[in-house]
């Protein structure tokens, strides 16, 4: 994350079972070597799963005509600047074939791309604590691997089009996914940080103070901190009703439900706040929800903390 750096470490069982072996969240996220090392301390640790996100990641969804893989990377050699605002030269893409049934023969194409020098200053800060990179996804990736692990069998979502909305410090991540295949991602410059700041204006507090104050409510206060989210809410509906009828314009299906996640939503009105901006049915969704956690942690200490551990639980997910 922009504001923390969060570690989950799980064991695959012979059969099939998928264990909690730790977890962790250390804030110092912009001086990022000591964090880590700090953070994978003692955790018999050597390889890692990484995610990188905007505005050094992009994801776009682009129907191809159908074709090999090996086309395909032949093809996106001199299709991907039509799609991609980062000059070519300046990136690592990658593709992954979605569907390749649509009509008219094309299929569905994820295309990534992230910045070369920004990756390359990750993997040096990985590599100088000691830890080699097994896997570097994005941010909506591993919480799409994260939701459809935990939620991907479940009948009531079966045909359906949901929305993942993660809340995070400096960015929500929006994720629109048919039948559990994702048709649209896109990273929202409204976060925590934008309901910590309008607290801090509104009641003449200091960053840290209305962040604490954010995390631990005051009954005194409470119709401020209302305010607030309702102000910052307002903005981030408004972006996300911009991708949902962008999708609905383009595809036969409507968002019927948006599952919440990320630090940034623990707030105790944003859940419904958000429902009644959109008019649509919103719920928290728990990543470690078919992990075992018994053992590692009391449950009210891995409550507390579920909503923020999506995008590293979907990282370590890959193994």
């Amino acid at each position: 994350g922009t504001s923390q750096v969060k570690l989950v470490k799980l064991k695959f069982s012979p059969d099939g079972a998928i264990g909690l072996c730790s977890f962790g969240i250390e804030p110092g996220a912009l001086d990022l070597g000591p964090v880590i090392k700090k953070i994978t301390e003692g955790e018999d640790v050597n390889r890692v799963n990484i995610s990188v996100s905007a505005p050094y990641a992009i994801i776009r969804y682009v129907n191809f005509p159908r074709m090999e893989k090996g086309e395909l990377d032949q093809a996106l050699k001199f299709e991907a600047q039509k799609y991609i605002p980062f000059a070519i030269s300046e990136v690592n893409l990658d593709s992954f074939i979605l569907k390749s049934d649509l009509p008219d023969n094309k299929m569905l194409v994820l295309v990534a791309a992230v910045k070369k020098e920004f990756l390359s200053q990750r993997l040096k800060i990985m590599d100088d604590a000691g830890l080699k990179v097994n896997v570097v996804d994005i941010d909506s990736l591993a919480l799409v691997n994260a939701f459809n692990f935990n939620y991907g069998e479940d009948g009531n979502l079966k045909d359906k089009t949901i929305a993942l909305l993660n809340i995070g410090a400096a960015y929500s991540n929006l994720n629109i996914l048919d039948s559990g295949i994702p048709r649209l991602s896109r990273d929202i410059q409204i976060a925590g940080n934008h309901f910590t700041k309008h607290l801090s204006d509104s009641l003449a507090l200091d960053f840290k103070s209305a962040e604490e104050l954010k995390l631990k409510p005051d009954a005194s206060v409470a119709d401020k901190i209302n305010k607030a989210t309702e102000a910052v809410l307002a903005n981030i509906s408004r972006e996300v009703r911009v991708s949902f009828d962008y999708y609905e314009s383009q595809n036969a299906s409507s968002v019927v439900k948006i599952f919440l996640s990320g630090g940034g939503s623990q707030l105790s009105s944003f859940k419904d706040i958000l429902a009644n901006l959109l008019d649509i049915e919103v719920e928290y969704w728990d990543p470690l929800l078919k992990i075992n956690t018994l053992g590692v942690a009391d449950a009210d200490k891995i409550k507390a903390v579920s909503k923020q551990m999506a995008i590293a639980t979907g990282l370590a997910l890959r193994g």
